[in-house]
């Protein structure tokens, strides 16, 4: 088996076609360890995301549901956001959590690190448990951010995970990985 380093590729060009805070593309001409060229490898660079799975001091999960323009489709979802510059991810997601859903508080530790697509993409999400949170204020939503807000048990929450009741992936592998490791 091959080191990672006889596997990394070599940059040997990188154009941006685009820089936006949320949207960067490049291209970039690359050389495979065989010494192949491509010379056009397309990437994303986005910030950090963060993932909150949030549970009540009475055991009930916090859950969302939004418009989602890419699908065109209102997804149910787990609290979520991006690490802004500057941020720890555990304070974004507790920024999140807050602002979202007014909750805050409780018992929080890192529950798992994803790659939302590391094929493409430059970015990771991280996800947190939050264990006895309480409302503690209002929601304070982002421009873009029309969202209602509901607690459900983790019963229910199971049910819908079977039933295929949520589509984004970076929620199913953690919402999974709960199910599985929390019996």
């Amino acid at each position: 088996m091959r080191t990672n380093q006889e596997l990394e590729w070599k940059t040997l060009e990188t154009k941006y076609l685009i820089k936006r805070k949320w949207l960067t593309a490049k291209v970039e001409k690359v050389e495979l360890p065989d010494g192949r060229v491509h010379d056009e490898y397309y990437t994303l660079e986005y910030p950090a995301w963060t993932n909150v799975i949030a549970i009540t001091k009475d055991g009930e999960m916090i859950l969302e549901r939004q418009w989602r323009h890419g699908l065109k489709v209102v997804s149910t979802e787990i609290p979520a956001g991006v690490v802004e510059e500057g941020e720890e991810p555990m304070e974004a997601a507790k920024r999140e959590l807050r602002e979202e859903t007014g909750f805050g508080g409780g018992q929080w530790t890192e529950f798992m690190v994803s790659s939302p697509n590391p094929g493409a993409m430059n970015n990771r999400c991280y996800t947190y448990l939050a264990e006895g949170v309480e409302r503690v204020s209002g929601t304070h939503l982002d421009a873009t951010e029309d969202m209602d807000v509901f607690l459900c048990s983790k019963a229910k929450v199971l049910e819908m995970l079977v039933a295929g009741k949520f589509c984004q992936a970076l929620m199913l592998a953690p919402l999974w990985k709960y199910f599985a490791t929390n019996k």
